[in-house]
């Protein structure tokens, strides 16, 4: 099953039967938006053994220089947030898209990203992005600030 919120997810992860062993999951578990997985979705995965892909980690564009959230035109509060995470990664020179990636992957449900491409040159970027090395500080400043859950695991556990 695939979806864009956690409640089907967690709903199917609470009966009985039957006991899939993976799901997508798009746009809820990224960089800028991972609060409520958090929260009962993925502790659910992990104990269940059930594996996440997670699909749309840069929540419609936003986090890779578009201009829309959740399939529409971002809010004001998104742009600021994006903002804030795009200075914290000049500062350390991190691309923003590395980030987006490797957060979501960092989480130990996590299987797989499915970054979407509307070029065939995008498929190369984000190759490049896994493979980008991301220094400690900037995990911890995005911490420290705010601006990633304490609870959520980060690249390298930093």
């Amino acid at each position: 099953m695939g979806v864009n919120h956690t409640e089907p997810i967690e709903i199917t992860l609470a009966l009985d039967e039957p006991k899939p062993d993976g799901f997508v999951m798009a746009g809820r578990y990224t960089l800028l938006d991972h609060e409520r997985p958090l929260q009962r979705l993925l502790p659910m995965a992990a104990e269940q053994g059930v594996d996440m892909v997670i699909g749309g980690p840069y929540n419609s564009g936003v986090l890779a220089g578009g201009t829309h959230f959740e399939y529409q035109e971002a809010s004001p509060a998104i742009y600021e947030r994006v903002d804030r995470l795009k200075a914290v990664a000049d500062r350390h020179g991190v691309s923003i898209k590395a980030a987006a990636l490797q957060f979501s992957l960092a989480h130990p449900v996590t299987v797989a990203v499915i970054a979407g491409a509307s070029r065939p040159g995008h498929v190369d970027e984000d190759i490049a992005a896994l493979d980008e090395k991301i220094p400690a500080d900037f995990w911890a400043e995005l911490r420290q600030s705010g601006l990633v859950s304490s609870q959520a695991p980060l690249p390298g556990g930093a």
